[in-house]
């Protein structure tokens, strides 16, 4: 078990090695760090918020203790020092308050810097993430792009690969056929195999028809000698000079005459 786990976890890594694209896990980091900023910010926000709702009540409360305040003198001034005693007890106990609302004041605006300060600082981060992934994003393309380059020149690649293949094969079955073709006309030509058009010639006709052939160019090219000579002498002489080489007239011969009877 402990072997089939190990061997499905390489398998599967490997797979999510291939399917993984740095492009992709860089923009989805990119993402969530957008989306930490974007719950800093609101956490600065609901703090703002929270301060702004206490300075509200401080307000409120001073201006009851001023006027708690200004009923007392006003009471002591009739000679109501009963309604002036109560009216500074009330704003005793508003003191309070407004003590307890400037504390919590004073914390919420000191989360709210600190709230501010990581804000800014996480949003400095976020910029500078920014850049580096879009630098390593470009450089990730374009070291893919000059492999696939290298790879197609150098014919390493599938899709070049398949092209080579095919081309290999279109010149085998090629050089195949014209070897077939060659083995055939020489076994045409040989007679060892018969030409069922009829057309084709066995070896001694073949030989036959060479030597005829020679023969009728030699009687053609005495005939145009004769013609050209014209029958004159010296034309005649001329050709016999040609024959018999060196300007050397050949020695006649005794020629069989035929007398008509």
């Amino acid at each position: 078990m402990k072997r089939m786990g190990m061997i499905f976890r390489a398998k599967a890594n490997k797979a999510l090695d291939r399917a993984e694209d740095p492009r992709e896990t860089l923009d989805y980091s990119y993402q969530k760090q957008l989306e930490l900023l974007q719950k800093v910010r609101r956490g600065v926000a609901d703090v703002a918020t929270s301060r702004k709702r206490l300075e509200l009540q401080l307000n409120q409360l001073q201006g009851q203790s001023a006027k708690l305040e200004d009923q007392g003198r006003k009471a002591l001034a009739l000679g109501r020092e009963d309604l002036a005693r109560e009216a500074l007890s009330r704003r005793s106990a508003l003191q309070q308050q407004v003590t307890d609302l400037e504390t919590q004041h004073q914390t919420l605006q000191g989360e709210e810097e600190k709230l501010t300060l990581a804000a800014q600082r996480l949003q400095a981060k976020v910029d500078a993430f920014r850049t580096k992934k879009e630098t390593i994003k470009a450089t990730y393309t374009a070291a893919q792009a000059q492999t696939r380059i290298g790879e197609a020149f150098s014919g390493i690649s599938e899709e070049m690969g398949d092209v080579g293949m095919a081309i290999q094969r279109a010149e085998d079955k090629t050089a195949q056929l014209q070897a077939r073709a060659g083995a055939l006309d020489e076994l045409m030509a040989s007679g060892a195999l018969d030409d069922p058009s009829g057309m084709a010639k066995d070896d001694i006709t073949a030989e036959l028809d060479r030597l005829s052939g020679g023969s009728d160019v030699e009687l053609e090219l005495q005939r145009m000698k004769a013609e050209l000579a014209g029958g004159s002498p010296a034309g005649q002489q001329a050709i016999e000079s040609g024959q018999n080489g060196e300007g050397q007239s050949a020695p006649q011969q005794d020629r069989p005459r035929f007398d008509k009877q």
